[in-house]
């Protein structure tokens, strides 16, 4: 999304949006396709210039992230299964909740906090965490650790950018691509691995 657009985006929707974003984003399924870090860096920025209260924004996100995260985690275990059994829809892609499970199989308990920082992974794995039955003691605890890491990190960061570098909302667009490459990284080292297992 052009910075353009992105920071007059962030403005409209406000405290209630962003809220909304991340908790839908982390873990309700329909909520994948949202650009969850590149608003949490736009708020954080808007934030620097004195829009947004930094201490409100970061609590705002924290709860909702660990809000959204606990959610998709009640969902996969009581109704999660037959998301297995469901077919693509213009919401719902099969595919990505596979990607979920794998990545979980890959990294276990830990998977919870690591998706936190991968598009689409980090709304299906605490889906997935539901569906596996985790310890909910175990899950919360990676939930919180990742909820404060990303959350509050990309958010700060955007603050913190934005208070020692004013002019830096000029180059959004580029850093805002940037996060979105090395949130895909580990995707393609998976996909990299594998692709090197089978040769």
């Amino acid at each position: 999304m052009h910075h353009f657009a992105l920071i007059p985006l962030v403005k409209l929707i406000g405290y209630p949006g962003l809220f909304a974003v991340v908790f839908f984003e982390s873990g309700v399924f329909f909520g994948f396709f949202l650009p969850g870090a590149s608003m949490l860096f736009a708020a954080g920025l808007l934030a620097s210039q004195g829009f947004f209260s930094i201490w409100a924004l970061l609590a705002l996100i924290v709860v909702a992230a660990v809000l959204g995260d606990s959610t998709g985690y009640w969902f996969g275990a009581h109704v999660g299964v037959r998301l297995f059994l469901r077919e693509d829809s213009r919401f719902f892609r099969h595919e990505y909740l596979q990607q979920a499970k794998d990545f979980y199989d890959t990294h276990g308990v830990v998977a919870v906090f690591l998706a936190r920082f991968i598009p689409v992974i980090r709304t299906f794995a605490p889906i997935v965490a539901g569906i596996v039955k985790m310890r909910y003691r175990t899950f919360l605890m990676y939930n919180i650790a990742g909820a404060f890491v990303w959350g509050a990190g990309v958010t700060f960061g955007g603050y913190f950018l934005g208070q020692r570098f004013p002019f830096i909302s000029l180059y959004l667009t580029p850093i805002v691509l940037l996060i979105v490459a090395v949130t895909l990284i580990p995707i393609f080292w998976k996909l990299y691995r594998e692709s090197g297992a089978k040769n």
